[in-house]
C-alpha cells in the first residue's frame, strides 16, 4: 500500500513531439477548453497551453493525465520551494 501512495506522488511529464504529453501525479483537473488546460499536480498547478487540445484520458485515482494537440507551453504556479526549483529547472531546458 505505501508503495503505490509513493508512485501516487511521484510527478513526471512525457512530452512527444509537442503533440502528445502524458502526466502522472496529477490529482485533479480545474478547467480546459481547446487552448489551455490547467491541471493540478503534486508540484504545484500546470498550466499547457497550445491549439485543438484535447484531454485523451484522465483518471485521478491513478494520478494520470493525457493531452493531444499543439502544445506550446508548459507553466507550473506554487509557492512550494521544491515546485518552483524543479520549474525554474524545467523551464531552462525548453529553451
Amino acid at each position: 500500500m505505501t508503495e503505490n501512495k509513493e508512485r501516487l506522488l511521484e510527478h513526471n511529464l512525457i512530452l512527444k513531439e509537442r503533440k502528445e504529453i502524458s502526466l502522472t501525479g496529477v490529482t485533479d483537473v480545474d478547467s480546459f477548453d481547446e487552448s489551455s488546460i490547467v491541471a493540478y499536480t503534486n508540484y504545484g498547478e500546470l498550466t499547457i497551453s497550445g491549439n485543438n487540445l484535447h484531454i485523451s484520458a484522465l483518471d485521478t485515482e491513478k494520478g494520470e493525465l493525457s493531452v493531444d494537440g499543439e502544445i506550446s507551453s508548459l507553466c507550473y504556479l506554487d509557492t512550494n520551494p521544491k515546485a518552483k526549483a524543479f520549474s525554474e529547472r524545467f523551464s531552462d531546458e525548453l529553451q
